[in-house]
């Protein structure tokens, strides 16, 4: 399996790029991916997203050691999605109250993949905005640009809050599948070039198989858009890819 990914602060920001990534694997087995998009509107954006990336990474590792030493406890992928969601949202709760910041401070949407290699089978969770595209389907996640942040439920109930949660997504079989915050949606003519050609980014991006013997296969596909295509994200985009090989 290939991982690919790419983070783009869009044309139409200058000070910082809002969006963050992760990729992290629990074992040898077990990966997790996220994509994260900072809510414009609020307070230090960028802040929100790098702390729950830094967060769940905390928290994927604590989760790698939990199974190395509780062998004999089987989760499936929901238990080990929940168990990790549920430590961000603790580890979110404490923060906010230790340093004392403002809800408008921790607005950022997730969405978070776990795969099982072994059992090939996966579960996709977005709270919030985004795009998914699982073996050459893709799905928007569009909530009309008013996110339900999960910074919004801190006070109430993790278990009761997470049980409520619609966008979930299990798969199996992966061949092809990628996560995006909804900078993908946002590719804009920005630039005149030589062949006045039409190019679907977004199944460019998570689909199309070109330039994949490169790591930097999504980072060259956004340079070909610009170049050849004269498009660019004009909102900030972080996308991860897996690809079986």
């Amino acid at each position: 399996m290939k991982t690919y990914s790419s983070l783009q602060i869009g044309d139409y920001h200058t000070l910082h790029c809002e969006d963050d990534l992760l990729i992290k694997k629990i074992n040898a087995d077990k990966i997790v991916c996220a994509v994260m998009d900072g809510c414009s509107t609020a307070m230090d954006s960028h802040f929100a997203s790098t702390l729950f990336a830094k967060i769940l990474r905390k928290a994927i590792v604590e989760a790698g050691y939990k199974e190395l030493y509780e062998k004999e406890v089987q989760r499936n992928l929901e238990e080990e999605l929940r168990d990790i969601v549920r430590s961000l949202f603790k580890e979110l709760l404490f923060i906010k109250n230790h340093l004392m910041l403002n809800e408008k401070e921790l607005l950022t949407t997730l969405i978070i993949l776990v795969y099982d290699r072994k059992a090939d089978k996966g579960i996709i969770l977005a709270i919030g905005d985004g795009v998914i595209c699982i073996n050459g389907k893709i799905t928007e996640f569009d909530r009309d640009n008013k996110p339900d942040y999960l910074a919004y439920h801190l006070h109430e109930d993790f278990e009761h809050w997470y049980d409520s949660l619609q966008q979930k997504v299990f798969f199996e079989h992966m061949h092809d599948v990628s996560i995006a915050t909804d900078g993908i949606l946002s590719f804009s003519k920005i630039k005149k070039v030589e062949f006045d050609k039409v190019i679907n980014c977004m199944e460019y991006l998570m689909t199309n198989l070109s330039n994949d013997d490169t790591e930097e296969m999504l980072n060259k596909k956004i340079k070909i858009l610009e170049h050849q295509y004269g498009v660019k994200p004009t909102d900030d985009l972080a996308i991860i890819r897996l690809i079986k090989k």
